[in-house]
């Protein structure tokens, strides 16, 4: 799989790839919170920040799926949960928005390269992200990659209940 990484200034060219990668993965679902509309919000908000980076995995030419994310400032945590006290005040988190994979090319690995793409060079001291409890496999393959489920959150009235998982990357201080 071809990786390609992209920054803010790349959003204009990516975006309505990154929406129609969502829909196909969420093709389906019931509900608002899963629509491309809201989803398409959270792409602006994320995109909109100076470190957002995003990674596209490649096959072919076609996209496989892709994972994007920011680091916090430093204190900054997750909307409607608390950071934890296992990292420091002066440590550093990269939140792990979204990793995404098509249907097709679940079960090949591809998730796992995305991720490692991602998170490739990172300085941050920890990585962070939720997981929607209503899937267990999901929460189980974090789990497999070294992240601790912390907590539960639910940012938005019309949101799941969020698993909040932490992948140390540097050993705390």
């Amino acid at each position: 799989m071809d990786l390609k990484r992209y920054g803010k200034v790349d959003v204009p060219n990516i975006r309505t790839m990154l929406l129609d990668i969502h829909d196909a993965v969420y093709e389906g679902m019931p509900g608002t919170f899963d629509s491309r509309e809201r989803f398409a919000q959270f792409v602006d908000s994320w995109s909109g920040r100076d470190e957002w980076v995003c990674v596209i995995g490649f096959e072919q030419g076609e996209p496989v799926g892709y994972a994007y994310g920011a680091p916090f400032g430093r204190g900054g945590w997750w909307r409607g949960s608390d950071r934890p006290q296992s990292l420091g005040p002066e440590e550093r988190a990269f939140a792990l928005s979204e990793l995404m994979v098509l249907p097709r090319w679940r079960k090949t690995g591809a998730s796992v390269k995305l991720h490692e793409g991602l998170m490739s060079g990172r300085d941050e001291e920890a990585v962070t992200l939720f997981v929607d409890l209503a899937h267990p496999k999901v929460l189980a393959l974090y789990e497999s990659w070294g992240y601790a489920k912390i907590g539960e959150s639910k940012p938005y009235d019309d949101s799941p209940i969020f698993g909040v998982m932490l992948k140390r990357l540097k050993p705390s201080a």
